[in-house]
């Protein structure tokens, strides 16, 4: 950008590649400045070798920091795929990548990275529930990682458009049915992780299901979702030709599985299922949105700061991808896991300050109080009727000293319900808006 700065009238490939210390390949150099186009932060005039670029007339759209650093092993990656796929050399399913991981040997990351992502995303000091800080922030979660894991799809909600999706249930017109579609299965198979933190793991019940969710009335056979794959498919702009013999999907993914559950170390449990479950492609369609939550589940049970890809780049993401199916790398999904760790771990850290540390009544009695919550809201009680139903079942089923501020927390849980947060209750939409009529209505 400070090449073309000091070209007034537009500076042509040339111009910028002179500038350059260290230099560059030609071609490296030309997929740089097309992010940068693609990124808003450059503009591109002319043709082939006519070509110039200049800066914008407007500000920068987007910081500097959010341009993902490079390692040379990315660039080279990048590189390689900045050539059109009939260029490229077509690549099947590579099993050695799977048999060849030894847990707790083999490691993705290296000790570095994991003790500077264990560093920014440590929360709890002292050991708490599984699933802890993921339900303090749920509201906050739930709106960042639905919204940024189906941006990556391609989805054209806006954040905005997504958290009235999320909140209130509204479509924002003048889009298609199936992008609302694949926000609410997020915001369900978030729920599911969340909900089920202490019971979830690398398991068949847990990563079936998490596809079943997030497939939900999005696939031509509805069976399909939280089934294992049978059929051949086919990877859109890519050489690469996953596995065909279901038999052999079938047995890869138990050996993926098995091997996902011994990782002790939780970022490279993440990363591991982020890189090579969507290689595999045990499913009709959805892999990819399903490695994403999946990478969270060691997060979410050890409390530590989930990973929403905050400002992960669409293109950079699926160049990622494409350099695992057709290269068998994973150094630029490495670059791209570690820097979108940072900025969600950052930004979960200032929420968690305006949050301020949870309250630990609540905290060991959130099971007891999602249980009478739900039960008052599903039984469409009024208030008369919820107040005897609480002071009742905290006398069957508290300790004597916890009572009283049981009953009084539970009454302050019913009494801020909102459209906004009576999902993590396990509450349906019908029962909440039921309940809200018996709610509202005059005690006599």
């Amino acid at each position: 950008m400070e090449a073309v700065r000091a070209q007034p009238g537009g500076a042509t490939i040339s111009d910028i590649a002179r500038a350059l210390t260290p230099t560059m390949s030609r071609r490296t150099l030309q997929h740089r400045l097309s992010q940068l186009v693609e990124a808003g932060r450059l503009t591109r005039e002319g043709e082939r070798r006519w070509t110039t670029y200049h800066l914008p007339d407007t500000p920068d759209p987007e910081p500097a920091e959010t341009i993902l650093p490079m390692s040379a092993a990315s660039i080279e990656i990048q590189a390689y795929l900045a050539q059109p796929p009939q260029a490229r050399k077509p690549a099947g399913y590579d099993r050695s990548l799977l048999d060849s991981y030894r847990p707790n040997d083999t490691a993705y990351l290296s000790d570095e990275e994991r003790a500077h992502l264990h560093e920014v995303g440590r929360v709890h000091p002292t050991e708490v529930p599984a699933g802890t800080y993921a339900r303090q922030i749920m509201n906050r979660l739930l709106i960042d990682l639905a919204w940024n894991s189906s941006r990556l799809e391609g989805n054209t909600y806006s954040l905005l458009d997504t958290r009235r999706l999320i909140e209130f249930g509204e479509e924002a017109e003048g889009r298609e049915r199936l992008e609302a579609q694949m926000i609410l299965n997020h915001k369900d198979a978030i729920e599911f992780l969340v909900d089920a933190a202490e019971d979830i793991s690398f398991n068949r019940y847990t990563i079936l299901n998490l596809h079943a969710l997030l497939a939900n009335n999005l696939l031509d056979e509805p069976d399909a979702a939280g089934r294992l794959r049978f059929i051949p498919v086919a990877i859109e702009r890519s050489v690469f030709h996953p596995l065909e013999v279901p038999q052999l999907i079938e047995e890869c993914f138990d050996q993926l599985l098995a091997t996902a559950a011994v990782i002790t170390d939780p970022f490279e449990q993440a990363f591991f299922i982020m890189a090579q479950l969507p290689y595999l492609q045990p499913f009709d369609d959805v892999n990819k949105r399903v490695s994403r939550l999946a990478a969270n589940i060691p997060l979410v049970r050890n409390n530590l700061s989930p990973l929403s890809f905050t400002d992960v780049p669409q293109s950079v993401y699926t160049e990622a991808v494409l350099g695992i199916y057709e290269l068998g790398r994973t150094e630029l999904m490495r670059d791209v896991f570690v820097w979108a760790y940072e900025r969600s771990a950052a930004r979960y850290a200032a929420v968690r300050q305006s949050l301020g540390e949870p309250d630990p009544f609540r905290l060991r009695q959130r099971g007891a109080l999602r249980s009478v919550v739900g039960e008052v809201v599903r039984n469409g009680m009024d208030r008369r009727t919820a107040l005897a139903h609480l002071r009742s079942w905290s006398e069957n089923n508290m300790d004597h000293a916890d009572r009283d501020r049981f009953r009084q927390v539970a009454e302050e849980e019913l009494l801020g319900l909102h459209e906004g947060n009576f999902a993590r209750y396990r509450i349906k939409p019908g029962e909440f808006a039921a309940w809200q009529k018996a709610w509202r209505r005059p005690v006599a």
